[in-house]
C-alpha cells in the first residue's frame, strides 16, 4: 500500500490570510489518505545545527514513506536544500514541490545571488516534479533553465465553511479583500456604484465612494462579502498594476481569486494577468485593462450575463471547496 505524506511547516495566527492557501493543501490531502507530517523550523543558528543532524534524520529515518508533498517557500533556502535531501537520503519518497511563491518573481527580483540559489532548489534531481501555479510561471520557469517536470495547479483551492453567497440582486457592487496597505490604487478609485473593502492596515486616505467593511479571520471573511463581483488589483495605478506585486500578478494565481470565487462570487481580474486566462475560459468573471472604466464596463454587463458568472463561479467554488485543484495537480506528476 503506497504511503502518502504531506509536510506542514506552518504555524497559522488568526487574522493572517498568509497560511491559509499551505493549511487547505493540508486539510484537502490528509482527506485523501495522507498523512500530516508535522515539523517545526529552527530560529537560530544553533536551533538550525541541531535540526539539521538530529530533528530532520529522526523525522524521516526508518519510515517508510513513498510520495511527500512539501510546500514551498519556507524562511530560508538553506533550510529548504537540507530538507530535500534528507527526504531522498533517509526515505528515498518521490518529492513533489508546491510552489506557493516564486521569490524570485517578488521579493528578490533584483538579486541575481538569491536567483540563482532558488533556481537551483526548482533544478533539484531529488525533486520529483512541482506543482505550478499556471503556464505563465511555468513558461518563465523554463526560459531560466529549471527541467524538473511540471504539473499545472490553475488555481488555488479554498476551505470556505460559509455557505454560498446566493443574492441575486444585481446591482454591479463590488468588493475588494486583502492588505490594504498594498492597495495604493484604491486612493484613486473614484465609482458610481457601491464599492466596498475589507482587510489590514486602513491607513489609505479612501474616497467616500468607497465604504470599509472591517478585518474578519480568512474562514469568517466570506460571510462578510455580500457584492456583486470580488475585485483583484495590486500597485498604486488604475491604468495598469504596477509594482512589484502588480508585475507578480502576470504570473501567479492570486488567493484572493479563490476566496472570492469559493463564495460563489464572480471576479474582476487585470487583462494582463496570468490567472485572466482561468476566469475567461471558465466564464467566471471579467478581465479589464483599466480600472478607472469600472463602471463603464460594469455597465456593459446585463444580469442575464451576470447570473451565467454567478453560476460558474459557484461550480468552481464546488470544485475548490473539496481541493479537486491540488489533487488533480499531484496526481497528474504521480501518474505520469
Amino acid at each position: 500500500m503506497t504511503k502518502y505524506f504531506v509536510m506542514s511547516t506552518i504555524e497559522r495566527t488568526d487574522n493572517d490570510a498568509g497560511p491559509k492557501a499551505q493549511c487547505d493543501i493540508i486539510n484537502f490531502l490528509s482527506q485523501n489518505g495522507y498523512q500530516i507530517l508535522k515539523t517545526s523550523l529552527p530560529k537560530n543558528k544553533l536551533e538550525k545545527i541541531i535540526y539539521i543532524f538530529k530533528r530532520l534524520p529522526k523525522l524521516f529515518k526508518g519510515q517508510s514513506m513513498d510520495v511527500i508533498v512539501f510546500q514551498y517557500p519556507i524562511y530560508s533556502l538553506f533550510l529548504t536544500e537540507k530538507i530535500i535531501k534528507a527526504i531522498k537520503k533517509y526515505t528515498g519518497a518521490k518529492l513533489i514541490m508546491v510552489i506557493h511563491d516564486i521569490e524570485s518573481l517578488r521579493l528578490f527580483n533584483d538579486d541575481d545571488y538569491f536567483i540563482e540559489k532558488e533556481l537551483r532548489i526548482f533544478n533539484m534531481p531529488e525533486i520529483t516534479g512541482l506543482i505550478v501555479h499556471n503556464k505563465a510561471m511555468e513558461g518563465w520557469l523554463e526560459a531560466k533553465g529549471v527541467t524538473t517536470k511540471k504539473s499545472e495547479l490553475r488555481i488555488f483551492d479554498y476551505d470556505n465553511p460559509q455557505p454560498f453567497q446566493l443574492t441575486r440582486t444585481y446591482d454591479r457592487s463590488v468588493c475588494f479583500a486583502g492588505n490594504l496597505a498594498k492597495a495604493k490604487f484604491l486612493e484613486k478609485l473614484v465609482v458610481k456604484n457601491a464599492f466596498w473593502v475589507f482587510g489590514p492596515n486602513n491607513n489609505l486616505h479612501l474616497p467616500e465612494c468607497i465604504q470599509y467593511g472591517g478585518q474578519y479571520t480568512p474562514d469568517e471573511l466570506p460571510k462578510y462579502l455580500k457584492q456583486n463581483y470580488g475585485l483583484v488589483w495590486d500597485g498604486t495605478n488604475l491604468e495598469n498594476c504596477d509594482g512589484t506585486f502588480g508585475e507578480y500578478l502576470r504570473y501567479n494565481a492570486p488567493h484572493k481569486t479563490s476566496l472570492y470565487l469559493s463564495s460563489g462570487i464572480p471576479v474582476i481580474v487585470w487583462k494582463k494577468a496570468a490567472i485572466a486566462d482561468f476566469v475567461v475560459k471558465n466564464k467566471v468573471g471579467i478581465a479589464i485593462t483599466d480600472l478607472s472604466r469600472l463602471d463603464t464596463v460594469l455597465a456593459g454587463i446585463s444580469e442575464a450575463d451576470f447570473n451565467i458568472m454567478k453560476n460558474n463561479a459557484i461550480k468552481v467554488g464546488k470544485k475548490m471547496r473539496s481541493g479537486y485543484y491540488i489533487k488533480q495537480a499531484i496526481e497528474k506528476i504521480t501518474k505520469d
